[in-house]
């Protein structure tokens, strides 16, 4: 395994990337000027933002290969590796938008961070862009990159902040139309989705594993926890979370059916630690008790 590179400071990576260090804590990265690279694997300790123009092979990212396109967006969080696994050297074109934990702390952004889930997506989960998304995205580094190139006055955190805050937004907005619009990958999920619990229940696996989790239907279904919950929630108005139990509730009402086993019994078959567990969510998502409901039928 290849060293991996890496980068905790925005000015390391600007000096990486033969770009001015305008600011410590962000930048608009035109990666064109980095001239020919080796491909290598790198980790950051901020945000990144890659759009690349160009196709430059193949990026591993996790446990996945992704054949890296043009016009596409890729995102990562602090703390995330990824790179080529070849040695071979190509020549970036592109912009990368970089900025630190610390330029978002205190404000609205840095509140609400987390609500943008593409910053956990694998690579391959990346988003494409129209040609009207394109010219979107470029106004919005263009902003960037303007308040940048001004002199730093009482306004330029907050005009920079906000601007990268709206890029985010339109991405959310990008994301929820791929949901709908690239249906040759998604098609089929809540199919397969559903067809994974079935086999799921009709196995030991409730006994030795438990109830079944988001990030285990995701690996199983090979996509990231939060780009499988986001896919399902927009399908099916339901979050991962909520089909899944609603799923273990379905099943546990055929169970009840079965007088010849106890309700603990049921509970452990359906992956349930403790019987009470299994009760009380049982009343909670039915109204009423797993005994109320048996005696009811």
């Amino acid at each position: 395994m290849d060293q991996i590179l890496k980068f905790e400071t925005i000015s390391q990576y600007n000096a990486f990337n033969k770009n001015e260090t305008l600011h410590p804590l962000v930048n608009v990265i035109d990666l064109a000027k980095a001239g020919r690279k080796k491909n290598g694997r790198v980790s950051f300790g901020f945000y990144v933002v890659y759009f690349k123009e160009v196709k430059c092979g193949d990026m591993r990212y996790g446990c996945h290969n992704y054949d890296y396109d043009e016009g596409t967006l890729v995102f990562l969080a602090p703390g995330q590796i990824v790179g080529f696994e070849n040695n071979e050297y190509y020549e970036p074109k592109g912009y990368a938008l970089v900025f630190h934990p610390d330029l978002i702390k205190g404000t609205n952004l840095g509140r609400h961070i987390d609500h943008y889930n593409f910053f956990s997506y694998e690579v391959h989960e990346a988003l494409h862009l129209s040609e009207g998304e394109r010219k979107v995205i470029l106004d919005c580094f263009s902003k960037i990159d303007y308040e940048l190139q001004h002199a730093i006055d009482q306004h330029s955190k907050t005009l920079i902040v906000n601007n990268i805050e709206l890029f985010l937004n339109y991405c959310m907005r990008f994301y929820d139309r791929q949901f709908i619009t690239r249906d040759t990958v998604n098609k089929g999920l809540v199919e397969r989705f559903e067809t994974l619990l079935n086999d799921y229940f009709n196995s030991n696996k409730p006994q030795h594993i438990g109830l079944p989790s988001v990030a285990y239907c995701a690996s199983q279904l090979h996509l990231s926890a939060n780009y499988f919950g986001d896919l399902i929630k927009k399908e099916t108005g339901k979050t991962a979370q909520e089909y899944i139990q609603l799923k273990v509730m379905d099943v546990a009402k055929e169970k009840i059916f079965d007088t010849s086993k106890s309700l603990s019994e049921i509970a452990y078959e359906l992956g349930f630690k403790y019987p009470q567990h299994f009760s009380r969510s049982f009343k909670q998502h039915v109204g009423y008790s797993p005994n109320e409901y048996r005696m009811m039928n």
